[in-house]
């Protein structure tokens, strides 16, 4: 009994501190200056995890590559959850290309865009060629970006992968950083038609939180004659995985 008091007092304290968090964060957004920053930036991140500890989720990152990762690469990631959103940012040093709803979410949408989030505008295939643009002058300022080349939410099954992820990587150069994620519990983390709010009730329930961000080695552009061939490597690769992980 004393334990599991211990726990509630812990995950309560844990909430609070995320809330307080999240005010600050909303009006340093405000902030002449600090919207876009490096400071701001570093502070995203470190409110990610808090955000992930709030939930209760167990973040664990497997490392699968050899050496240590570049400066600069495109992070790819299979997208079966709405936890990957500050699961990623709150491992890598990555700025996030979103749909242009988040934006435009209440608190959260302002601290995504103070935070130098990309967006893009899914089904307007105008937005979805300048979001390339986007990300190509992103990398070549030195960020770190990541995606999902399945072109959002899709579930815990591997869908086809867009091609906009590796047509950034073969016109700057910057490898491409394959990320598997696999929550234990997949029906509880896999967000189908919940509403967002329901979702954050089932990651917070969650009997098994723990969350597997499996990392390998960084793939580069240059033995790949274009976006189309690169893509369906990689995509090859992530159902190998899913074998692996999920059948």
């Amino acid at each position: 009994m004393f334990h599991l008091l211990l726990r509630g007092s812990w995950r309560l304290l844990l909430g609070v501190d995320f809330l307080l968090f999240t005010a600050l964060m909303w009006l340093l957004a405000w902030a002449p200056g600090l919207a876009g920053s490096r400071f701001y930036f570093f502070l995203f991140r470190r409110w990610c995890r808090s955000f992930v500890r709030a939930l209760g989720v167990d973040l664990r990152l497997h490392q699968h590559y050899c050496g240590r990762l570049p400066d600069r690469y495109i992070l790819i990631a299979n997208h079966p959850s709405a936890l990957e959103d500050i699961g990623i940012p709150a491992l890598f040093p990555v700025h996030s290309l979103a749909k242009a709803e988040v934006a435009r979410w209440w608190v959260v949408g302002r601290i995504s865009r103070a935070a130098g989030t990309l967006y893009v505008r899914r089904e307007d295939k105008a937005s979805r060629r300048q979001a390339v643009e986007d990300m190509v002058a992103a990398v070549s300022r030195g960020r770190c970006i990541a995606l999902y080349p399945e072109g959002g939410c899709r579930g815990r099954r591997i869908h086809d992968f867009r091609q906009g992820a590796f047509e950034v990587s073969l016109r700057t150069g910057v490898p491409v950083l394959p990320v598997f994620l696999h929550y234990e519990m997949q029906e509880t983390f896999e967000w189908q038609d919940q509403t967002l709010l329901v979702k954050i009730r089932q990651f917070l329930t969650a009997q098994n939180p723990r969350a597997n961000y499996h990392v390998y080695d960084p793939v580069a552009p240059t033995t790949f004659a274009d976006k189309a061939e690169f893509a369906s490597a990689m995509h090859a690769r992530y159902l190998e995985w899913q074998a692996r992980y999920l059948d």
